[in-house]
């Protein structure tokens, strides 16, 4: 009788244990979401038809950037809105994967310094429901993170609009 009760009681504490392996593999699950979001809020973006417009909808992360899921022929990547960027800055390890060759090389001054980089362009770029060619964009081996600075060349391209937590684009 003692033995069963101590297997009955070792049953129980495994039991227990796989409650709390189980509860907290839901609490990483449901809070690594919820982070991501707080990163990345726009990870499908908005998009609606206004006459022959298209318009994106962007809401600020709560770092107060625009940071926004696309894709780059096809493949999706996260994007974060910098005007300060002349072309789509693209960290230079993701080229492969991004169908993007590189052309020429140069230098850019950016946030960090000077940094060697090299041209390329991309057959296409979406954000929602807009839809990019042929887009100017820059190879850079000093981007460690997989995030994509989406310059000037897209923005000269959009009619841009700031309105509280929201940045709006739309099509020409």
């Amino acid at each position: 009788m003692n033995e069963e009760n101590s297997e009955v009681h070792s049953a129980g504490k495994w039991m227990v244990a796989l409650a709390w392996i189980c509860g907290l593999g839901l609490l990483v699950f449901v809070f690594s979401d919820l982070l991501e979001k707080q990163v990345n809020p726009n990870s499908e973006p908005e998009s609606q038809r206004i006459g022959s417009q298209t318009e994106v909808r962007l809401k600020q992360n709560r770092q107060g950037h625009y940071v926004t899921t696309g894709f780059i022929n096809g493949e999706e990547v996260v994007f974060l809105v910098d005007t300060g960027a002349t072309d789509v800055a693209v960290p230079a390890h993701l080229a492969n994967k991004l169908q993007l060759r590189a052309g020429r090389e140069g230098l850019a001054s950016t946030a960090n310094g000077m940094v060697k980089i090299a041209d390329s362009r991309i057959d296409t770029l979406r954000i929602g429901q807009i839809v990019l060619h042929n887009v100017e964009a820059n190879l850079n081996p000093g981007m460690q993170d997989d995030h994509i600075l989406l310059g000037m060349s897209v923005l000269r391209q959009l009619e841009f609009t700031q309105r509280g937590d929201w940045l709006i684009l739309r099509t020409l």
